[in-house]
């Protein structure tokens, strides 16, 4: 989640963000910090974590059209970029990791953001989430229309 939320605003590519924060020294340097830095990770979980960020590098615009989609009543410049930067990581999941169950990546990124966000933002988060898992994952396996087919972030007339 942390990377995703770093590709919102870092001129770095996924690469470079990659190799700089899965190296030794930042996982020494978030540790006191940040739990989850307290052990670098293993090679199944860092081909996890590149292709994650990679994959929501590279779709990031869909994602956020998706997001746009979903989030009726808010303008997307509003949602806080940590809640844009979960809901991206589950979607990206959801859309192009068959071996996650849809129901985990919503879960996660709902325990996520419980640590992140208020509760208000945690529900709107399981919100949009809970309904683009009912309709884009369910036309996706229903060979609806495939997940290249959502707005714009300035298509919906929100954004």
């Amino acid at each position: 989640m942390h990377l995703s939320y770093e590709l919102s605003f870092t001129d770095l590519t996924a690469e470079e963000l990659l190799d700089q924060r899965l190296s030794g020294s930042c996982f020494q340097a978030l540790a006191p910090e940040y739990e989850v830095y307290g052990q670098l990770p293993g090679p199944a979980q860092r081909d996890y974590i590149r292709k994650l960020v990679r994959g929501i590098a590279a779709h990031g615009y869909e994602l956020d059209g998706y997001i746009a989609k979903y989030a009726r009543g808010w303008r997307f410049e509003r949602i806080p970029l940590v809640a844009s930067a979960i809901m991206r990581l589950a979607m990206y999941e959801i859309l192009y990791m068959p071996e996650i169950p849809n129901g985990a990546a919503v879960n996660e990124a709902v325990e996520i953001a419980k640590k992140y966000e208020s509760p208000d933002v945690v529900r709107f988060i399981n919100g949009i989430l809970g309904t683009f898992v009912r309709t884009e994952a369910a036309e996706t396996t229903s060979g609806g229309p495939a997940p290249a087919n959502v707005p714009s972030v300035a298509e919906d007339g929100q954004a």
